[in-house]
């Protein structure tokens, strides 16, 4: 399996595996990812803005999942972990882990802190937060897109020299 940069014809793939996945979990809901407007064009959304990527993991020629990294309070320096999803028939393989080292190593040279957002129904996610060191909050931070979410978690990073964006 390979993780590497999301590149335009990846974008189908991955819209497909979080809709699904959130499906999955009754999550197709306003407040949830799923509405997400810039769900259609990852590429162009994440290529757009300063210190942010979003990475895909391909199996055979087959995107199986992705995460991302993208500004959340620039004033404060806190990045977003965003949409980290994977097929069903990939989890439990340590794939969440090798996505959640590659975007955190990334934010470490931009970002102070690390912010994101998901549900109580997603325990494995919760699990896998709090193992790299996120530490649960009792509100959402301001300007919190994602209403329906009802677990808000944030990571102090150790800034690394300056990586490009």
């Amino acid at each position: 399996m390979l993780i590497r940069k999301m590149i335009p014809k990846d974008n189908l793939e991955i819209k497909n595996i979080i809709q699904d996945s959130l499906k999955s979990f009754q999550l197709d809901i306003p407040g949830t990812a799923y509405f997400d407007p810039q769900l259609n064009d990852l590429f162009h959304y994440y290529n757009n803005i300063p210190k942010a990527q979003y990475w895909v993991v391909e199996d055979q020629g087959r995107i199986v999942g992705g995460i991302g990294i993208a500004p959340f309070d620039m004033k404060q320096n806190i990045c977003e972990l965003q949409k980290l999803y994977l097929l069903p028939e990939v989890q439990g393989l340590g794939i969440s882990k090798r996505l959640m080292e590659t975007a955190l190593e990334f934010a470490s040279h931009f970002y102070t802190s690390c912010y994101l957002e998901t549900t109580q129904k997603l325990t494995a996610a919760c699990h896998l937060y709090e193992k790299y060191g996120f530490k649960p909050l009792e509100n959402p931070l301001e300007n919190s897109p994602h209403s329906a979410m009802d677990r808000w978690y944030l990571k102090k990073l150790t800034m690394k020299k300056p990586a490009n964006s």
